[in-house]
């Protein structure tokens, strides 16, 4: 079993996210990141239970199984397996990305089998093409890489407000100042550990955040621990309880679409956080991803989940954290597991305000943008078309983002695709790349107007004029002796 280990040499050389930094520090980091993405964990089988018009009591089960493979799918990612799993800080879970399709086949009388059966079998064709995606790290230089990164900072942006105001949009007190000072104190928790001496804390700052927002919210009256013991204590996930997944063609096909913009997706968070731990990521690590996701997302249904991908926001804490160890996103799957067979745990963090997430994840995804910035900081702009493909990338991923209801008039499948900025970036990105900086048949010898407006130039007939030696102090150009050459006036006519 291959570790992607070792320089040129053949020596083994030690990666960042190989340290393993103890039992105790591993379960409380592994903790803060379980808490960073178990809202958005949770939302997607809460959605689609509550569009299949399932009981409560199947609507937990299906919440349970999400939390139980969200552990499984982390420990295959982090952990690996032979030709399976990245071996990077990547938790998984269940992805946004299907939510709006598998609710359609729900609608169209496909049933919760007939989702589960469109999962598994389009996962299925997902595991055969991921060969295909992972010979794209050619394609996903700094230009690209840096795009896609700051648009998934950008994107999680709405779901940051989203919380910050409460995070359901009919109560009466979305928006209010209670909530909104909650994610204040938060964010304020955020920066104060953050300023403080101990690496220890600081590292913790977030979860620490979290607990003070969370003591701060039952004083006010905004978290409520009383439903905590109402229900089971444990529960594991049944085999098939919503029966043997069926398939329908056209409900595969339309899931399968969703596969593509997940493998684009895990592509960019894989990538993303290669690079903000400074471990290369090639075609070989970058498959082995993608196949662990793909694997997970074909066992997700027997258990009653969905298609497994990386959290974009978790991404975000290693970045605002430094902690680049995969033992410790290790622990927070072995975490997912516990809550997905003792609901009572899951229902404790379930109590945490969505508004304390708020001011946290400010940080969390805005540490991402910061991080892409940075990574598009290292590109050359110069006599190339870089800046206008980096314009043209950030402003269709942003576009979904600004205007969510931008692509509802376009084809489902087109719409599917583009309706997720970090998709929709990285397509473009790629593509633009491949025009301007692969294909340069056909490219101006001109700078166009976008290159020409940035930087500095000097024409041929003043570096003709210039001797070796020569250099400018204070406006004034002396020779390599010291003295000063004049400067002859702009004639009438000149420019």
């Amino acid at each position: 079993m291959s570790d992607h280990t070792g320089s040129s040499q053949g020596q083994s050389v030690p990666r960042p996210e190989d340290e393993n930094l103890g039992v105790a520090a591993n379960l409380m980091y592994g903790l803060q990141h379980v808490l960073t993405m178990y809202g958005g964990i949770v939302a997607v089988p809460l959605i689609v239970a509550e569009a299949a018009g399932m009981s409560a009591a199947d609507a937990g089960l299906l919440v349970t199984a999400c939390l139980f493979m969200g552990g499984v799918a982390t420990l295959l990612q982090t952990l690996g397996l032979p030709f399976f799993g990245c071996r990077l800080p990547l938790v998984q879970g269940v992805s946004f990305a299907g939510v709006a399709t598998m609710v359609s086949i729900l609608h169209t009388g496909g049933g919760i089998s007939g989702v589960l059966g469109a999962v598994m079998y389009a996962s299925v064709l997902g595991l055969v093409i991921a060969p295909v995606f992972s010979r794209i790290t050619k394609y996903f230089p700094p230009l690209v890489n840096g795009c896609v990164i700051t648009v998934i900072g950008m994107s999680l942006m709405p779901v940051a407000a989203h919380w910050a105001m409460g995070g359901n949009a009919s109560a009466p007190d979305y928006g209010s100042m209670g909530n909104v000072g909650l994610a204040g104190l938060s964010l304020f928790m955020v920066l104060l550990f953050s300023k403080l001496g101990s690496a220890t804390l600081s590292r913790l700052s977030i979860l620490v955040a979290i607990l003070v927002g969370t003591a701060a919210a039952v004083i006010m009256g905004k978290a409520d621990f009383s439903q905590v013991f109402n229900g089971p204590v444990m529960a594991m996930p049944a085999p098939l309880h919503f029966g043997w997944p069926t398939f329908n063609m056209a409900a595969t096909i339309s899931m399968f679409i969703v596969i593509l913009v997940i493998l684009v997706e895990t592509s960019a968070d894989v990538l993303a956080v290669g690079e903000i731990v400074g471990s290369p990521v090639d075609g070989r690590r970058l498959g082995d991803g993608l196949r662990a996701d793909m694997l997970s997302s074909i066992v997700a249904p027997i258990f009653g989940g969905f298609t497994q991908s990386a959290f974009a926001q978790n991404v975000g804490l290693v970045a605002v954290t430094g902690i680049k160890s995969r033992y410790v996103v290790a622990f927070s799957g072995l975490i997912l597991i516990v809550f997905g067979v003792l609901p009572i745990m899951g229902r404790i963090v379930a109590c945490v305000p969505p508004s304390v997430l708020g001011g946290a994840g400010l940080v969390l995804f805005g540490t991402v943008a910061a991080s892409g910035i940075r990574t598009l900081a290292k590109v050359e702009y110069t006599n190339n078309m870089n800046l206008i493909i980096v314009a043209t990338s950030v402003g269709a991923g942003l576009l979904p983002v600004v205007a969510p209801k931008f692509y509802d008039q376009f084809p489902e499948w087109f719409a599917t695709i583009f309706h997720s900025g970090i998709s929709a970036t990285a397509l473009v990105a790629v593509t633009l790349n491949l025009v301007f900086n692969h294909f340069k048949r056909g490219n101006s010898d001109q700078p166009s107007v976008f290159e020409a407006g940035y930087g500095r130039a000097l024409s041929k007939t003043v570096l003709d004029a210039l001797a070796d030696g020569d250099r400018v102090e204070g406006g004034k150009v002396y020779d390599k002796d010291g003295k000063e050459v004049p400067i002859l006036p702009v004639a009438a006519h000149g420019h």
